[in-house]
């Protein structure tokens, strides 16, 4: 018997309520092997019947059971998954309990209702956000840098970009970034665009060895992908952004969901929507 054991996150929708608390809990634990498979838009009995054919399949074959997160809402789907050969955990029951005793009111779940697009104007703030990391990633336009919340800096493949978009996505942030090149590190000068949003500058870096790991899949064997290049710009940009007195956060070993809430907190800005 080995210590592979299955996770499946279910749904009646997407799955990402499930996926994200449940990857949350898993952190927790070192040292053990999870093989992850969300089942999304589990809606009807029957698709819940296909869905313990696959848990208990999973069962069979790891010799453990597996570990089932679920965010089902209807009652009838639910008490089919349940009776799968796993260990199912309910996030809705776990917690919807404790908050009607306290509030005094009896919860009316309904399908989707978590994943809907309940707040238009939030979902709105969030899509526009979104547009402007987009239209203002890489240093490709600096026209609209007056709007931004925040705009990262940092060497290429420092996780700029992503961090930018999740921070749209999930806040509403209007957030850009700039990279730092070699004749910006080579002048040892904060690019002149720049100057004038000092106040909303954050820097990112990473390790150069990660670094050069990163460039390596984007460009092989490559003086970019140099160990040799990785090395001289970031202690060129770290060199930079000390001297100007420029906040970093190294993200080596770091998930975006952390950089993100890092780099709010550290500017004081504050979270306007919630996915």
């Amino acid at each position: 018997m080995g210590t592979r054991r299955t996770v499946f996150f279910v749904s009646d929708q997407a799955g990402v309520t499930a996926e994200t608390m449940g990857h949350s809990l898993l952190t927790q634990f070192d040292g053990l092997d999870f093989s992850p498979v969300t089942l999304p838009f589990i809606s009807t009995v029957d698709k819940a019947a296909q869905a313990v054919a696959r848990i208990d399949a999973a069962a069979r074959q790891d010799g453990l059971r597996p570990v089932v997160f679920s965010t089902l809402v209807n009652d009838e789907v639910r008490e089919v998954v349940m009776r799968a050969e796993c260990l199912y955990l309910d996030f809705f029951e776990a917690f919807l309990g404790p908050m009607e005793q306290e509030l005094g009111q009896a919860s009316s779940p309904a399908l989707g209702r978590a994943h809907g697009m309940t707040d238009v104007a939030a979902y709105t703030a969030r899509i526009n956000a979104t547009n402007f990391a987009l239209a203002n990633d890489d240093g490709t336009q600096t026209r609209d840098y007056e709007r931004a919340d925040v705009i990262l800096i940092g060497v290429s493949r420092s996780g700029k970009t992503p961090t930018c978009v999740y921070m749209a996505l999930q806040y509403g942030i209007y957030a850009a970034n700039y990279p730092l090149v070699d004749d910006d590190l080579e002048s040892r000068r904060l690019p002149a665009m720049l100057e004038p949003f000092r106040a909303k500058l954050f820097g990112l870096t990473i390790r150069p060895d990660r670094l050069q790991q990163i460039r390596q899949e984007r460009r092989p064997d490559s003086r970019y992908s140099s160990i040799a290049q990785c090395n001289y710009e970031v202690r060129a940009a770290e060199q930079l952004l000390e001297r100007y007195g420029i906040p970093f956060l190294d993200t080596t070993d770091t998930s975006i969901e952390e950089i993100a809430s890092r780099v709010l907190e550290r500017k004081a800005i504050g979270r306007r929507t919630r996915a």
